[in-house]
C-alpha cells in the first residue's frame, strides 16, 4: 500500500452519516487510522535502515582516517634529499587524495542521510500531529453528536411523560363522567320501576 501523503490526510473525507446520531462509518476511520499507522511504520523502519547506514558509515570514515594516519608522513622525518624521495611523496600523494575524496563522499552521504532523517522525522512528527488532529475532531464530533443525541431523547423522554400524564388524567375523568352516567341511568331506571 502506498504511504499517505500530508494531501491525503488533510484532504481525506468521511462519508456523511444518514442520520447524525450515527456517527461516521466505523470501517471507514478505522481502514484511514490502518493507513496512518503502516505510514508510520514504513517511516520508521525506513529512518531505522538509514540509522543503520549511518552507522556503517560512520565505521568506514573511521577505518579510512586510521589509514590515513598510517599513510601520513611524520613531521619529525627529514625532508626529502633527493628526487627519488620526492617521487616517493607524490606517490604518497595519490591515496591521500583518493581518501580525501572518499572521506568528502562520506560526508556527502552524511550529509544526503541526516537530511532523510530530518525529513521522514519531520514527515512522521506532522502524520501524527496530523492524524491525532484528525482524531481530536472525530472524538469531538462524536461527543458532539452524543450529546445532542441524549438531549433530543431527553426532550422526548418528558414529552411522552407528559403525554402520558394527560392521558391518565383524561382517563381519570372519562371514568367520573362514564360513572356519574351510568349512575344517573340506573337511578332513571329505579325511578321508572318505581312507578
Amino acid at each position: 500500500m502506498a504511504q499517505l501523503t500530508e494531501h491525503d490526510v488533510v484532504n481525506m473525507r468521511f462519508n456523511e452519516p444518514q442520520r447524525a446520531e450515527d456517527g461516521f462509518d466505523k470501517d471507514q476511520v478505522d481502514f484511514f487510522l490502518d493507513e496512518v499507522a503502516e505510514t508510520i511504520a514504513a517511516l520508521t523502519k525506513e529512518k531505522a535502515e538509514l540509522e543503520a547506514q549511518l552507522q556503517t558509515a560512520k565505521a568506514r570514515i573511521t577505518e579510512l582516517e586510521n589509514q590515513l594516519g598510517l599513510a601520513t608522513p611524520q613531521s619529525d622525518q627529514a625532508a626529502p634529499s633527493d628526487a627519488t624521495s620526492t617521487a616517493q611523496f607524490a606517490q604518497v600523494d595519490q591515496p591521500v587524495n583518493e581518501v580525501t575524496d572518499a572521506t568528502s563522499m562520506l560526508a556527502l552521504a552524511q550529509r544526503l542521510h541526516d537530511e532523510h532523517v530530518a525529513n521522514g522525522k519531520a514527515e512522521e512528527e506532522r502524520i501524527i500531529s496530523e492524524a491525532n488532529a484528525e482524531r481530536t475532531r472525530i472524538i469531538t464530533e462524536a461527543e458532539d453528536i452524543h450529546n445532542r443525541t441524549l438531549t433530543k431523547l431527553e426532550e422526548e423522554r418528558s414529552l411522552l411523560e407528559r403525554k402520558i400524564s394527560e392521558l391518565r388524567e383524561f382517563e381519570r375523568d372519562y371514568r367520573t363522567r362514564l360513572r356519574s352516567y351510568l349512575e344517573s341511568l340506573l337511578q332513571n331506571v329505579e325511578m321508572q320501576g318505581n312507578q
